[in-house]
């Protein structure tokens, strides 16, 4: 198992998932850029460089680390970041004792992985749960991906992938057999507003949809709503003429926009293309998608 890969986190006892207690895998890199992104340090396949300010106690102990000479100091002494020159190799992380600075994302042996995820194997045979690949999108590492679904697979575990479907067939065909459970993404109906969304259009998504469909995939479309932007009668529609074109499918999960990822923008150097006004929906708001959705006779899960 040397195969390696990148990831920028594992977090174990999640719920949220797949079925049961989970372990997820979140691997870095994701070909879409979609405005509201929840996990923006994803994107970048190469490590990123997290800089929180009000941790910075202007020791100066990072500045000499850098050799981009991409951290320079204010004038309370406190390190401001030069993203253009950052590289992201993490020297001055190293020598940031108050943690300010943090690399994040690592690369990873499939081994290092599944050591982790098999910590709370009884977890997941009590609950039925199991191992979720997410990311960014884990089809940007299809080798990697196929490596830790295949060692999970072998010992017994249940596995699933979060994905926006945005690859190429090739990277998804081999993976079918070691999926248990397809946590698909299914963002904007129109493919004008997907790619102005999400920076790409959406015909290779669908088709790879269609595809594992017809392939007998077990697939739970994740939605997610955003309020003035999907949140539409013809999104909803779309999300329905789907659900009765593949009814084989195990269900359709509406994602209410949230905006905690807003926080993370400045420790990365970030600025949000998504205007503030846009809030998270009422509770009211969540139920009237729900209730049309279920009129229309689609499975609305949770």
């Amino acid at each position: 198992m040397m195969t390696t890969g990148r990831i920028f986190d594992i977090q174990r006892f999640c719920i949220h998932d797949g079925p049961g207690i989970r372990t997820t895998v979140f691997l870095k890199g994701c070909p879409l850029r979609c405005l509201w992104c929840g996990n923006p340090e994803s994107i970048p396949s190469e490590p990123s460089l997290s800089y929180i300010s009000d941790k910075c106690i202007a020791c100066g102990a990072c500045f000499d680390q850098c050799p981009e000479n991409a951290l320079v100091a204010d004038a309370a002494g406190k390190a401001v970041v030069d993203r253009a020159r950052c590289k992201g190799n993490g020297d001055c992380a190293e020598a940031c004792d108050p943690q300010a600075l943090e690399i994040v994302g690592r690369v990873v042996t499939a081994a290092e992985v599944l050591e982790v995820v098999l910590r709370d194997k009884a977890y997941y045979a009590a609950s039925g749960g199991g191992v979720t690949l997410s990311g960014g999108e884990p089809l940007m590492q299809p080798e990697f991906a196929r490596l830790l679904l295949m060692e999970a697979k072998v010992r017994g575990l249940h596995t699933a992938v979060e994905t926006s479907g945005y690859a190429m067939w090739g990277s998804i065909r081999p993976l079918i057999p070691l999926v248990d459970l397809w946590l698909f993404d299914y963002k904007e109906t129109d493919r004008r507003l997907h790619e102005k969304f999400m920076g790409k259009p959406n015909e290779l998504i669908l088709s790879n949809l269609k595809r594992l469909y017809d392939q007998g995939a077990k697939i739970l479309l994740r939605c997610p709503i955003i309020p003035g932007h999907n949140a539409r009668r013809e999104h909803l529609d779309g999300i329905v003429s789907i659900a009765k074109r593949m009814p084989k499918i195990e269900g359709i999960e509406l994602l209410p926009y949230y905006d905690l990822w807003r926080a993370k923008l400045g420790r990365f150097g970030l600025k949000s293309q998504l205007p503030v006004s846009v809030k998270p929906p009422e509770s009211s708001t969540v139920k009237g998608w729900k209730d049309y959705l279920s009129s229309r006779g689609v499975s609305v899960v949770g």
